[in-house]
């Protein structure tokens, strides 16, 4: 048996975003998708639990069979282990994106607003040099934060600040490891267009975080990297933005749970970080980026060749649709939906039907990122799941991939319980 898990990023919206009442999964063409839900089933999942932030983490970990409740312990640790970095126990890691900020007045870093959390999707090698940039000034490279305190470069605009467990430092950092829960850090996707004042770190000891964030203003202004992307054009890295402390994560083997080895392919650090931690594989595929440029095809090729490899389980997830909906970008979000569906689904559902091996496929997104707010959302998600063993007959016209058919199928109240429901042996 096969089992793949495609999932669409931030897919999931709310009816009005297209023609009046629709949303774009009512919109969209995707009969690769729609053929499935036709022959199998349909329905909503509960993916966020109550009084847990609807982030990427935990549902993510959802939708993987994990309980967000229990098993989360901060997004960016996830990612870290992605990046290769040991976490020891008392090691804090934080999210740090590069973003663009509309000048404030007389330069106010309180008065800035956000108008870009991506910084225009700056590119890998643009944001390795200002992230190594800001550590020789701000992390490692100065003194005064007794060597506690370091930036890692990621993909594009999402890397990583770790803090580890020491005494005071000159420049402010004290108990991270005790404090962090006490930290509120908001995400930067949820406040476009808001005066940044209103959301800087607040909570005991987060001083240090705000002072960070602010004199990395004042570095990236005349940066070679920023007055090169001004020239063409482009939206600037102005900023570092903190946020999504954790520590080191402890998940149960993938393996354990549901006796079934399997590769997660993902552009992102965040989902390749959850993969390992669950003792998977995660594959690196050339030219995935997160964003609608993304390599579509290559994803499929690379689920292909893991099956091939005789891995019986893909996670394959694909981030730009929730990409496009924090830039409140519809015919993006609606064409990312589309190769989603054409370039990778398609293939997909051709090879595994002609493998000679039965097969399960569940499209599902891991949280809804509405248009109208551009940020996530907790509402349930619809979700697709075909068995190639149990094919309904008939057109099946009223079952299709949105939310709004998804209403007359089944629920599940947690995205664990649809994961232990569709690797039910």
């Amino acid at each position: 048996m096969k089992y793949l898990i495609v999932v669409p990023d931030g897919s999931a919206d709310r009816p009005g975003a297209v023609d009046g009442d629709k949303t774009p999964l009512d919109a969209a063409r995707i009969p690769n998708i729609n053929g499935l839900a036709a022959r199998g089933e349909i329905g909503l999942v509960q993916t966020i639990p109550a009084g847990i932030s609807p982030g990427s983490d935990a549902a993510n970990l959802a939708v993987m069979g994990y309980d967000p409740v229990t098993d989360l312990t901060g997004r960016s640790p996830l990612e870290a282990v992605s990046m290769g970095i040991d976490l020891a126990d008392t090691d804090v890691a934080f999210r740090t994106n590069l973003v663009t900020l509309r000048e404030g007045k007389d330069r106010d870093y309180a008065e800035a607003v956000i108008i870009d959390h991506s910084a225009g999707d700056i590119t890998n090698e643009e944001s390795e040099i200002l992230i190594r940039f800001i550590d020789e000034k701000l992390g490692s490279g100065d003194p005064k934060n007794g060597s506690r305190v370091r930036f890692y470069p990621g993909v594009s605009y999402r890397h990583a600040l770790i803090v580890a467990d020491g005494a005071e430092t000159e420049s402010g950092v004290g108990d991270v490891s005790g404090e962090m829960n006490g930290y509120h850090l908001t995400p930067p996707h949820d406040i476009p267009e808001q005066r940044i004042g209103d959301h800087l770190p607040k909570g005991p000891g987060s001083g240090f975080i705000r002072r960070l964030m602010e004199k990395s203003y004042d570095l990236l202004k005349d940066h070679p990297v920023n007055q090169e992307r001004i020239r063409r054009g482009l939206n600037t890295a102005d900023s570092i933005w903190i946020w999504g402390q954790g520590k080191r994560p402890r998940l149960s083997s993938f393996q354990a749970k549901f006796g079934i080895d399997g590769t997660v392919i993902s552009a992102v650090d965040l989902i390749k970080g959850i993969g390992i931690s669950a003792g998977l594989t995660a594959a690196s595929v050339e030219g995935a980026t997160g964003t609608l440029q993304t390599n579509f095809k290559g994803k499929a090729e690379k689920a292909i060749e893991a099956f091939r490899g005789g891995k019986d389980f893909v996670y394959l997830h694909v981030e730009a649709p929730d990409e496009c909906s924090h830039q409140g970008n519809l015919k993006e979000k609606m064409e990312a939906i589309k190769r989603i569906d054409e370039e990778i689904v398609g293939p997909m559902v051709d090879w595994l039907a002609g493998s000679g091996e039965d097969y399960k496929i569940l499209v599902v997104p891991d949280h809804r990122t509405p248009l109208e707010i551009r940020t996530h959302s907790d509402e349930p998600v619809p979700y697709v799941l075909f068995d190639s063993r149990a094919q309904r007959s008939g057109t099946g016209e009223d079952r299709r991939f949105s939310e709004t058919a998804a209403l007359s199928g089944g629920f599940f109240d947690s995205g664990k319980a649809l994961a232990e429901y569709f690797f039910r042996k």
